[in-house]
């Protein structure tokens, strides 16, 4: 084989296996993939969903039935709603109660958006005791609150504005990382535990804390005024994060302007400082 020959074989060769390579390897201008706004529907395909406009159309036939804590309920939830924490041990007798109660409404069980996993487990649990014509509203208390203010009750006040609400921005800027939470821990600053009682095995700040559960109100009041009083940042945390976000609609209503949340709460200190990953709570 002459030279020019064999240089035009082996470019052309080069050529036809980059042509090949590029033809089998995946396109990396593709659109990327589009997150389920419901991560959960595909795990619970047995269970009925009612939509927020279906919920606000036929509002008068439904009985809302919100399955959080009773804090939570207590905090924001569906104007009218009762509750029914899915948690409790009795859950199945109550919804039963319900349903002899409002033979001619549909139950709708919601908690508080499109993650949270409790109004599915409500409907099954329901089913399975037998009641009938229940319906999950998975869009929750937090889009509900969004598109219907007029219908939603916040610390017991109804109606409200969209600007009652606490925003994502508004909770982030108060959220700090166990590292700057514990540098402000001092003189200056009033350490708060609100995790409830059956969450508590040690204290994270020892001898430095208030421990006061979420129900009792009272406790909560004098705490909260004593450092409004003494002009000292409040520094809160709960177990694993899920609670001060409800907590946060309480110190406004007091007029709390200096406070700051742990992030991921007692389970995010251990992660953070230990490198422990403790995961328990959901």
């Amino acid at each position: 084989m002459k030279p020019t020959i064999w240089v035009y074989a082996l470019v052309f060769s080069f050529i036809f296996i980059d042509g090949a390579a590029n033809a089998s390897a995946p396109a990396t201008n593709a659109a990327p993939a589009v997150a389920n706004p419901f991560p959960h529907r595909t795990s619970f395909p047995d269970v009925p969903i009612v939509s927020t406009a279906d919920l606000a159309t036929r509002f008068d036939r439904m009985l809302a039935v919100d399955v959080r804590s009773r804090y939570e309920y207590e905090t924001l939830r569906i104007k009218d709603a009762v509750n029914a924490p899915v948690t409790d041990k009795t859950f199945a007798d109550q919804i039963k109660a319900l349903r002899a109660q409002h033979p001619g409404k549909s139950l709708v069980f919601y908690c508080n958006g499109k993650t949270c996993k409790k109004s599915y487990d409500a409907v099954r649990l329901a089913v399975h005791a037998g009641v009938t014509d229940v319906l999950c509203f998975d869009a929750g208390i937090e889009e509900w609150s969004k598109t219907n203010p007029e219908r939603t009750a916040l610390l017991g006040r109804s109606p409200i504005t969209p600007a009652d609400l606490i925003t994502g921005d508004q909770f982030k800027a108060r959220v700090i990382s166990a590292a700057d939470f514990e540098k402000r821990v001092g003189a200056n600053s009033l350490v708060l535990d609100i995790r409830d009682v059956i969450q508590r095995d040690i204290a994270v700040f020892p001898f430095r804390e208030e421990r006061v559960p979420l129900d009792q109100k009272q406790k909560l009041d004098a705490v909260v005024e004593r450092a409004k009083a003494q002009n000292k940042t409040l520094l809160v945390y709960d177990k694993a994060g899920h609670q001060i976000k409800w907590f946060q609609y309480y110190l406004e209503s007091k007029g709390i302007k200096d406070y700051y949340f742990m992030k991921g709460g007692e389970e995010g200190y251990y992660e953070s400082t230990l490198g422990v990953k403790m995961g328990l709570s959901k």
